[in-house]
Protein backbone atom coordinates (compact mmCIF):
# COMPACT_ATOMS: atom_id res chain seq x y z
CA UNK A 1 0.00 0.00 0.00
CA UNK A 2 0.93 3.64 -0.41
CA UNK A 3 0.24 5.37 2.90
CA UNK A 4 0.30 9.05 3.86
CA UNK A 5 1.23 9.67 7.51
CA UNK A 6 0.12 12.99 9.02
CA UNK A 7 2.27 13.76 12.05
CA UNK A 8 5.11 11.63 10.73
CA UNK A 9 7.81 13.32 12.80
CA UNK A 10 6.13 12.50 16.11
CA UNK A 11 7.24 9.57 18.24
CA UNK A 12 4.47 7.26 17.06
CA UNK A 13 4.82 8.55 13.51
CA UNK A 14 8.49 7.64 13.26
CA UNK A 15 7.91 4.18 14.71
CA UNK A 16 5.04 3.72 12.28
CA UNK A 17 7.16 4.67 9.28
CA UNK A 18 9.83 2.14 10.23
CA UNK A 19 7.25 -0.62 10.65
CA UNK A 20 5.37 0.18 7.44
CA UNK A 21 8.56 0.32 5.37
CA UNK A 22 9.75 -2.96 6.89
CA UNK A 23 6.42 -4.52 5.87
CA UNK A 24 6.94 -3.42 2.28
CA UNK A 25 4.63 -0.42 2.15
CA UNK A 26 5.43 2.93 0.53
CA UNK A 27 5.18 5.82 2.97
CA UNK A 28 4.75 9.54 2.40
CA UNK A 29 5.65 11.48 5.54
CA UNK A 30 3.79 14.73 6.12
CA UNK A 31 6.11 17.17 7.91
CA UNK A 32 5.68 20.72 9.23
CA UNK A 33 9.19 22.02 8.51
CA UNK A 34 11.92 21.18 6.01
CA UNK A 35 14.40 20.41 8.80
CA UNK A 36 12.49 17.20 9.59
CA UNK A 37 12.92 15.77 6.09
CA UNK A 38 16.33 14.08 6.30
CA UNK A 39 15.49 12.17 9.46
CA UNK A 40 12.34 10.68 7.95
CA UNK A 41 13.98 9.99 4.60
CA UNK A 42 16.55 7.90 6.47
CA UNK A 43 13.65 5.82 7.81
CA UNK A 44 12.60 5.08 4.24
CA UNK A 45 9.75 7.57 3.82
CA UNK A 46 9.26 10.28 1.21
CA UNK A 47 8.91 13.54 3.17
CA UNK A 48 6.57 16.29 1.95
CA UNK A 49 5.69 19.60 3.57
CA UNK A 50 2.17 19.37 4.96
CA UNK A 51 0.50 22.31 6.68
CA UNK A 52 -2.73 21.54 8.54
CA UNK A 53 -3.58 25.24 8.61
CA UNK A 54 -4.14 25.18 4.83
CA UNK A 55 -7.49 24.58 3.19
CA UNK A 56 -8.61 21.07 2.11
CA UNK A 57 -8.27 21.89 -1.59
CA UNK A 58 -4.61 22.74 -1.01
CA UNK A 59 -3.98 19.53 0.94
CA UNK A 60 -5.84 17.15 -1.37
CA UNK A 61 -3.21 16.95 -4.15
CA UNK A 62 -0.70 15.61 -1.63
CA UNK A 63 -3.05 12.70 -0.90
CA UNK A 64 -3.54 11.78 -4.56
CA UNK A 65 -2.72 8.18 -5.52
CA UNK A 66 -2.46 7.00 -1.91
CA UNK A 67 -4.32 3.99 -0.55
CA UNK A 68 -4.69 5.19 3.03
CA UNK A 69 -4.17 8.15 5.34
CA UNK A 70 -3.08 7.93 8.98
CA UNK A 71 -3.65 10.89 11.31
CA UNK A 72 -1.20 10.75 14.20
CA UNK A 73 -0.52 14.47 14.44
CA UNK A 74 -1.46 16.44 17.49
CA UNK A 75 -0.52 18.88 20.16
CA UNK A 76 -1.10 16.25 22.82
CA UNK A 77 -2.15 19.09 25.07
CA UNK A 78 1.40 20.47 25.02
CA UNK A 79 0.54 23.64 23.07
CA UNK A 80 -1.87 26.46 23.74
CA UNK A 81 -5.58 25.82 23.42
CA UNK A 82 -5.61 27.73 20.14
CA UNK A 83 -3.21 25.28 18.50
CA UNK A 84 -5.07 22.34 20.00
CA UNK A 85 -8.21 23.61 18.30
CA UNK A 86 -6.49 24.32 14.99
CA UNK A 87 -4.53 21.04 14.78
CA UNK A 88 -6.36 18.34 16.71
CA UNK A 89 -9.84 19.42 15.63
CA UNK A 90 -9.88 21.71 12.61
CA UNK A 91 -6.71 20.28 11.09
CA UNK A 92 -8.05 16.76 11.45
CA UNK A 93 -11.40 17.67 9.90
CA UNK A 94 -9.69 19.46 7.01
CA UNK A 95 -7.57 16.37 6.34
CA UNK A 96 -10.77 14.31 6.15
CA UNK A 97 -12.24 16.76 3.65
CA UNK A 98 -9.01 16.63 1.65
CA UNK A 99 -9.16 12.83 1.65
CA UNK A 100 -12.66 13.01 0.17
CA UNK A 101 -11.50 15.42 -2.54
CA UNK A 102 -8.54 13.17 -3.36
CA UNK A 103 -10.80 10.09 -3.33
CA UNK A 104 -8.72 8.31 -0.71
CA UNK A 105 -11.32 6.47 1.35
CA UNK A 106 -9.20 4.65 3.97
CA UNK A 107 -8.48 6.80 7.02
CA UNK A 108 -7.03 5.74 10.38
CA UNK A 109 -7.27 8.16 13.30
CA UNK A 110 -5.09 7.89 16.40
CA UNK A 111 -7.19 9.26 19.25
CA UNK A 112 -7.01 8.68 23.01
CA UNK A 113 -8.48 6.38 25.63
CA UNK A 114 -11.68 7.66 27.29
CA UNK A 115 -12.31 10.32 24.64
CA UNK A 116 -15.98 9.29 24.58
CA UNK A 117 -16.38 9.64 28.37
CA UNK A 118 -16.24 13.27 29.48
CA UNK A 119 -16.14 12.24 33.14
CA UNK A 120 -12.67 10.76 32.55
CA UNK A 121 -11.05 13.63 30.69
CA UNK A 122 -7.88 14.76 32.51
CA UNK A 123 -8.43 18.23 33.91
CA UNK A 124 -5.07 19.51 32.68
CA UNK A 125 -5.74 18.70 29.01
CA UNK A 126 -9.52 18.90 28.68
CA UNK A 127 -9.32 21.08 25.54
CA UNK A 128 -7.24 18.36 23.85
CA UNK A 129 -9.80 15.69 24.74
CA UNK A 130 -12.64 17.91 23.55
CA UNK A 131 -10.87 18.42 20.23
CA UNK A 132 -10.32 14.68 19.81
CA UNK A 133 -13.93 13.95 20.81
CA UNK A 134 -15.37 16.12 18.06
CA UNK A 135 -12.77 15.11 15.46
CA UNK A 136 -13.60 11.45 16.08
CA UNK A 137 -17.30 12.10 15.71
CA UNK A 138 -16.80 14.09 12.53
CA UNK A 139 -14.80 11.17 11.12
CA UNK A 140 -17.59 8.71 11.90
CA UNK A 141 -19.96 10.70 9.68
CA UNK A 142 -17.41 11.60 7.01
CA UNK A 143 -18.26 8.85 4.57
CA UNK A 144 -14.66 7.59 4.73
CA UNK A 145 -13.61 4.01 5.50
CA UNK A 146 -12.41 4.96 8.95
CA UNK A 147 -10.88 3.22 11.93
CA UNK A 148 -10.39 5.02 15.25
CA UNK A 149 -7.65 3.85 17.62
CA UNK A 150 -7.78 4.96 21.25
CA UNK A 151 -4.60 3.94 23.07
CA UNK A 152 -4.01 4.37 26.78
CA UNK A 153 -1.16 6.36 28.31
CA UNK A 154 1.80 6.17 25.93
CA UNK A 155 5.19 4.85 27.03
CA UNK A 156 8.57 4.36 25.39
CA UNK A 157 8.75 0.72 26.46
CA UNK A 158 9.73 -2.00 24.02
CA UNK A 159 6.95 -3.40 21.88
CA UNK A 160 5.19 -6.46 23.26
CA UNK A 161 2.78 -7.18 20.41
CA UNK A 162 0.12 -7.83 23.05
CA UNK A 163 -2.91 -5.73 23.98
CA UNK A 164 -6.16 -5.74 25.91
CA UNK A 165 -9.26 -4.11 24.44
CA UNK A 166 -11.79 -1.91 26.28
CA UNK A 167 -9.55 -1.41 29.33
CA UNK A 168 -10.43 0.47 32.49
CA UNK A 169 -7.09 2.26 32.16
CA UNK A 170 -3.42 1.51 31.65
CA UNK A 171 -0.43 2.09 29.44
CA UNK A 172 0.69 1.04 25.99
CA UNK A 173 4.05 1.25 24.28
CA UNK A 174 4.23 3.67 21.37
CA UNK A 175 5.76 0.87 19.32
CA UNK A 176 2.63 -1.20 19.94
CA UNK A 177 0.43 1.72 18.88
CA UNK A 178 2.40 1.85 15.63
CA UNK A 179 1.99 -1.90 15.25
CA UNK A 180 -1.75 -1.57 15.82
CA UNK A 181 -1.96 1.01 13.04
CA UNK A 182 -0.13 -1.36 10.70
CA UNK A 183 -2.44 -4.19 11.69
CA UNK A 184 -5.67 -2.31 11.03
CA UNK A 185 -4.35 -1.07 7.68
CA UNK A 186 -3.57 -4.63 6.66
CA UNK A 187 -6.91 -6.02 7.92
CA UNK A 188 -9.57 -3.66 6.56
CA UNK A 189 -12.39 -6.21 6.66
CA UNK A 190 -12.06 -6.57 10.42
CA UNK A 191 -11.45 -2.90 11.20
CA UNK A 192 -13.31 -0.49 8.90
CA UNK A 193 -15.97 1.59 10.72
CA UNK A 194 -14.76 0.36 14.10
CA UNK A 195 -13.23 1.91 17.21
CA UNK A 196 -10.62 0.16 19.33
CA UNK A 197 -9.63 1.25 22.84
CA UNK A 198 -6.55 -0.61 24.05
CA UNK A 199 -3.57 -0.87 26.38
CA UNK A 200 -0.81 -3.44 26.66
CA UNK A 201 -2.22 -6.78 27.66
CA UNK A 202 -2.16 -10.46 26.81
CA UNK A 203 -3.58 -10.95 23.30
CA UNK A 204 -1.75 -10.65 19.96
CA UNK A 205 -2.99 -7.61 18.07
CA UNK A 206 -5.04 -9.33 15.38
CA UNK A 207 -6.55 -11.74 17.92
CA UNK A 208 -7.58 -8.80 20.10
CA UNK A 209 -9.12 -7.08 17.09
CA UNK A 210 -11.10 -10.16 16.09
CA UNK A 211 -12.24 -10.77 19.66
CA UNK A 212 -13.43 -7.17 19.94
CA UNK A 213 -15.47 -7.53 16.74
Amino acid sequence: MRIFVIGAHGNVGQLLISQLVAAGHTVTAGIRVEQQADELAQLGAMPVLFDLTKQPKALAPLFADHDAIVFTAGSGGKTGDDQTLLVDLDGAVKSMAAAKIAEVSRYVMVSALFVEDRTKWPESIKPYYAAKYYADHWLEFSGLDWTILRPGTLTNDEATGLVTMQPSGGQVARADVAAMICTVLEHPTETIHKKFSFVNGDLPLIDAIKKAD
